[in-house]
Parts: C-alpha cells; structure tokens; sequence
C-alpha cells in the first residue's frame, strides 16, 4: 500500500505490527557447552528473569565453532556462559581468545563454567585470560546463577554506556574541530 504525504511518496506495511518492546529489546545470552542438559537445565532456570525490565533471548552453541558463528550474527551479545573442555580440552579458552583478540570484544561478559575445575585451574585462568568471572558446575545454584547474570549485566549495561556516550563526545570533538577548521 502507498501513502502521499507532502508529496513524497512511501510504502507503508499496515500488516506487519511492530514487535512489543519487550520482544524488541532482550539481553542475549550465549550457552556455550557440549553437555544438552547444561543447556536444557539453565533455560529452565533463567526462564522468567528480567534486569531492568528486559528479558532474557538465550542462545546455543554446542561447540567453539558454533559459538563463534553466532557471535558473528550477533555483536550484542551481553554475557557467554561458557564451559572449557568441550571438543577439545581447552576449546573454551580458545574461543575467549578469539572473542577478545581476534574479534576485539572486551564488552560481552564471560562467565567460565567448568565441570572440570583441574583442566582450567582458576587463578592461572583468571590472569591469563580476560574473563569476568569463574564458576564450578556444581557450586552454580539456580540463585548463584541468577545473582552472576545480574552482576554481568549490570556491568555490561554500564559498559555500554560509558562506550555510547564516549563516541558521542567523540562526534562532539570531530564537529568542533570541523567548525575551527572552517572558522580559521
């Protein structure tokens, strides 16, 4: 259907609605883990959380190339969930390097979930790589969960915005010298 208006003319789609804030606006987390009941089990657990009045659109990935390959669809991805010893025994912490250096991603969260703490002892992983928090299978209760989601999108809503209003004062920058160039 077409619409006129002062003359311009512009398609108008009355059959397709605009999707509700709330489906519009959603946290993406990442599961990253070969095992289908991790996934399975932290779905259910997270099924009903919101922060800060958006929900959560949960997204799978079963093996570091299939991470990899959704991280490509989606650069706003908040937080990974991510186990170490999947494929490989350090495909996790490879995919954190990829994520970090390859990819230049320092904003998403990465939480390290292992069933198998020796494979990635904590402190040697936690200065090594850059991940934001380490967790064992077995300590992650459903309120544990909950409160590691929390703090991770706290930070990254911060993030964020630091990372939104620093380009904004960068345009800010470019436009005064652009107007002392032209004023000189």
């Amino acid at each position: 259907m077409s619409d006129t208006m002062n003359g311009n003319d512009r398609l108008v789609f009355k059959d397709t609605p605009a999707a509700p804030p709330q489906e519009r606006e959603k946290w993406k987390l990442l599961i990253v883990d070969d095992e289908e009941d991790v996934h399975k089990v932290t779905k259910l657990v997270l099924s009903g959380f919101s922060f800060s009045g958006k929900k959560l659109q949960m997204l799978s990935a079963y093996s570091r190339a299939e991470a990899e390959k959704l991280l490509a669809e989606h650069e706003d991805i908040a937080i990974i969930l991510l186990d170490v010893v999947m494929e490989e025994d350090d495909a996790g912490l490879r995919l954190v390097r990829h994520i970090r250096e390859e990819l230049g991603n320092k904003w998403v969260r990465i939480i390290l979930r292992t069933g198998q703490p020796g494979q990635a002892p904590e402190a040697r992983v936690v200065i090594q790589y850059d991940i934001n928090d380490y967790k064992s299978k077995t300590e992650l209760t459903s309120e544990k969960l909950a409160t590691t989601i929390i703090s991770s999108l706290r930070a990254y809503r911060d993030i964020m915005t630091i990372n939104r209003s620093r380009k904004g004062l960068e345009k800010i920058i470019d436009a005064s010298a652009t107007i002392f160039e032209m004023q000189s």
